[in-house]
């Protein structure tokens, strides 16, 4: 089957929120089986979404919304969905229920405006919200099928997964079953490359890549009569990925991230970490203390910005400082080592670089990085050179010591009895 996807938004033309549904649903989709050939984005228009929808109608058998289901007067996708499929708005008392019950347990006063939000359209399947006041809305008429979701992403992500996901599974005979390939520390190119062969000739199941902040996944989608038969059409794709990639492969598991494959590591070993960060003030240290149980193996972290501290907190040498600079790969290492020394941690972490937009040079330009890690006294450095805002070079210089402390792990172990 088709689907088409339509984000209804002034506020996404104009840049003043990024579109990230539109990702979210495309992946949904492409993991449900479903083809998905062209995207949309339209303001509060009801001229222009209604031109829009009856061109997605024409081409696809589903047509996603998200946005414009709210109380206010330029909250026009329900209405104009409606005038779409001929199917006129009603009230309905349940959804009424809902959203009153939603402003009286949070004490709040309920405007009239908000029971636009009950009107739904005659015949419609009505997905009750559980994160907001908006219900979701499904339209059937004429082998058509308009799918209505709220614009808020804590609204819209559960109730696709609780109700629009089981719907479209529904729709066509069968089960569609994924599994997804993490890798980490290598580029997507690199990755497309080492898999176009898998791409080229697949059939069932089938492989796509999907590029992430410092990783790659790879979804492995079969469909088949049942789960049983899917998982053994996905199991020897997955088993060939996993003789490509190897150990750069970090987990099979949708749920698992990367801090959360690097703790679990930790606790596996009984290892305890220390970080210490310079341009990335602390996110590193947070993207681990976001894991549950990490308190088991987390001893501290510091952030030591200006070259003082680095001296003071961990013992980085003033000769080392003016010789070759705060990011450079001496300080790096001193970082790492001095931090061992003083935290008594059994891996430590160091991150030393410059964010940017100022302060870069030719010889050490914005981007640059050095990220060391020490595992039990030995100690790896690696020079980086992320581009971009100075938002993404601090998160890409994140995700880069999570996949150098995993990889530094392994290694040390690699010469013992690793357990994993």
């Amino acid at each position: 089957m088709v689907v088409e996807l339509v984000c209804v938004g002034t506020e996404i033309l104009l840049g003043n929120i990024v579109n990230t549904n539109a990702a979210y649903l495309a992946e949904q989709c492409a993991g449900l089986g479903l083809s998905c050939y062209y995207q949309s984005v339209v303001g509060d228009n009801a001229e222009r979404l209604k031109g829009t929808l009856a061109t997605a109608l024409g081409r696809a058998d589903i047509v996603i919304l998200s946005g414009g289901l709210g109380p206010t007067t330029d909250d026009l996708t329900k209405e104009t969905a409606a005038a779409v499929m001929e199917m006129p708005l009603v009230m309905d008392e349940h959804s009424l229920e809902r959203i009153e019950e939603f402003f009286r347990t949070r004490h709040l006063e309920m405007t009239d405006n908000n029971k636009k939000q009950a009107l739904v359209p005659q015949g419609a399947i009505v997905l009750d919200n559980a994160n907001g006041t908006a219900p979701g809305l499904i339209l059937e008429k004429g082998g058509k099928r308009i799918i209505l979701l709220p614009g808020p992403p804590n609204e819209l992500c559960p109730m696709f997964e609780n109700s629009v996901r089981p719907y479209l599974e529904k729709l066509e005979p069968g089960i569609i079953y994924s599994k997804t390939v993490k890798i980490c520390g290598m580029g997507e190119s690199k990755v497309a490359t080492l898999v176009q062969d898998l791409i080229d000739s697949q059939t069932n199941p089938t492989v796509a890549p999907y590029a992430k902040m410092g990783e790659v996944h790879l979804r492995v989608t079969a469909r088949a009569q049942d789960e049983k038969e899917a998982k053994q059409l996905v199991k020897p794709m997955v088993k060939e990925l996993k003789n490509r990639f190897g150990a750069d492969i970090y987990t099979t598991e949708e749920n698992v991230t990367l801090e959360r494959a690097v703790v679990d590591l930790l606790l596996a070993n009984e290892l305890t970490v220390s970080t210490i960060e310079s341009c990335t003030g602390g996110m590193l240290a947070a993207r681990l203390i976001n894991i549950p149980g990490v308190s088991e193996v987390f001893k501290s972290g510091y952030i030591t910005y200006s070259n003082k501290a680095k001296r003071k907190v961990v013992g980085v040498k003033k000769s080392s400082l003016h010789k070759y600079g705060a990011v450079s790969e001496q300080v790096a290492r001193e970082m790492a080592t001095g931090s061992a020394m003083v935290t008594k941690a059994d891996v430590t972490v160091s991150v030393t670089g410059i964010a940017g937009p100022d302060g870069g040079s030719t010889e050490k330009p914005v981007g640059l990085v050095y990220i060391g890690c020490c595992v039990k006294g030995k100690t790896t450095v690696r020079e980086y050179h992320f581009t971009g805002s100075r938002a993404k070079i601090r998160e890409s210089s994140v995700s880069a010591a999570l996949t150098l402390m995993r990889r530094c792990i392994l290694e040390y172990y690699s010469e013992t009895t690793f357990r994993s």
